[in-house]
């Protein structure tokens, strides 16, 4: 078996992972692997799981992630611990799929409804990959409410393969590794951390829409800004910082004095042109925990990122 390395790392192909949500750092993964410097010898901590792709990416022997959101951590907990397995993803998947075709949004909104009531990571997974866009969104009471994607043929063989072998592969990354999953507030995460571990921070990004599960205010953000200067081990901050309509102030103001390095792309966020934009992402690093100068990047070429985003007062 190959171990793997600390960071920085060159990433060849990138694990991505079987679960959708806003925000999601797909195509940022290699960007922010070969910027941070980190030995590898302490835990990956992420307060802010996400869709979990650079986890599964920097591959830690050791991890201590968190989300606020239950059902993303139920689900890699499941598959973690060996309770869920590929083929019972293959096999629900391909039956729901054959009632999503006969019976389309009613039965969407059926197992919406079911989802809402018992939290099946089975029906997780059926409502993320058939939902409008790939929105991550849920309202006051917890329930998930993003509308039906409006394609009954969603789970053709093609995709339902697609989706069990993203599941494999993180089953495989997982095994033998010492990951801890919780759910709860972030600040109880960034306790009892050692200088050997690396904390990675994704929070909701502050002055955007982010209706994902939880709410970001200002004073959560101040709260992360002042615990993370005072963590004695390294980490790094993703941040958009820039896009054709305003700078974000929120940078300057809470992480002066950071390293920083950044990646530009262009955001699909809406069906009309106005609404696609080249968005200009940040990674903060703590001084010292980042790697050798590299140039500013840009992408290749535009990155569809599929869900609404909507803009605030500022």
């Amino acid at each position: 078996m190959i171990v793997l390395p600390g960071l920085p790392r060159t990433v060849k192909q990138v694990i991505v992972p079987p679960i959708k949500c806003q925000g999601i750092k797909t195509k940022l993964v290699k960007f922010i692997l070969s910027n941070v410097s980190w030995n590898g010898k302490g835990r990956w901590i992420e307060p802010f799981l996400g869709s979990g792709v650079v986890l599964f990416n920097v591959q830690p022997e050791r991890a201590l992630v968190n989300d606020i959101n239950p059902h993303i951590i139920r689900l890699y907990q499941m598959i973690y611990d060996g309770s869920l397995s590929p083929e019972e993803v293959r096999k629900y998947l391909t039956a729901e799929g054959k009632k999503l075709l006969v019976s389309g949004g009613d039965y969407y909104y059926a197992v919406r409804e079911r989802f809402n009531k018992g939290g099946d990571p089975l029906d997780f997974i059926f409502l993320n990959r058939s939902c409008f866009n790939g929105i991550m969104r849920f309202n006051s009471k917890g329930e998930f409410n993003v509308p039906f994607c409006r394609k009954p043929d969603r789970f053709r063989q093609a995709y339902v393969t697609k989706i069990v072998n993203q599941i494999s592969r993180i089953r495989k990354i997982m095994q033998g590794k010492d990951w801890a999953f919780r759910v709860g507030d972030w600040r109880d995460v960034l306790e009892n951390v050692t200088q050997d571990d690396f904390v990675y921070l994704d929070p909701p990004y502050i002055g955007r829409h982010t209706d994902y599960y939880q709410q970001w205010s200002e004073d959560d953000a101040a709260d992360l800004a002042m615990l993370a200067r005072n963590l004695p081990c390294g980490f790094a901050l993703s941040m958009w910082k820039e896009n054709k309509y305003r700078l974000n102030p929120h940078i300057a103001y809470y992480w002066d004095g950071l390293v920083e390095r950044t990646f530009t792309h262009f955001y699909h966020v809406g069906s009309t042109e106005n609404l696609r934009n080249l968005m200009e992402e940040a990674l903060l690093i703590k001084p010292g925990h980042e790697a050798g100068k590299v140039e500013t990047t840009k992408a290749a070429k535009p990155v569809q990122l599929a869900f609404a985003l909507h803009e605030q007062a500022g």
